[in-house]
């Protein structure tokens, strides 16, 4: 399934936290990937730092991407946070 990504952002961990076209937010955790070609040059956290969105998908300056379909299909979906007012609202109307 082709969704294009809309924005991208560097976590600690050489993990990116992206949000796609459809709306969803996940992270993609490059760490495996580290020790294969290219992408071992994104062990320099100056260059990972780097990424940018082209194209619907992600672009580091050494010119490296990632297709958009995979990263969708190998990153973790990130849960949407609850404000803490919010559940507590939720709880007093269950007791109450």
């Amino acid at each position: 399934m082709y969704i294009p990504v809309k924005s991208a952002k560097p976590l600690e961990g050489h993990k990116l936290q992206i949000k796609f076209k459809n709306g969803e937010e996940k992270v993609f955790d490059l760490t495996p990937y580290l020790t294969i070609g290219k992408f071992a040059e994104l062990r320099d956290v100056n260059l990972f730092n780097s990424v940018t969105v082209k194209f619907d998908s992600i672009e580091w300056a050494n010119h490296l991407d990632i297709d958009p379909e995979f990263l969708y299909a190998h990153s973790v979906t990130v849960k949407p946070r609850i404000a803490k007012r919010s559940i507590r609202a939720v709880k007093k109307q269950a007791v109450g």
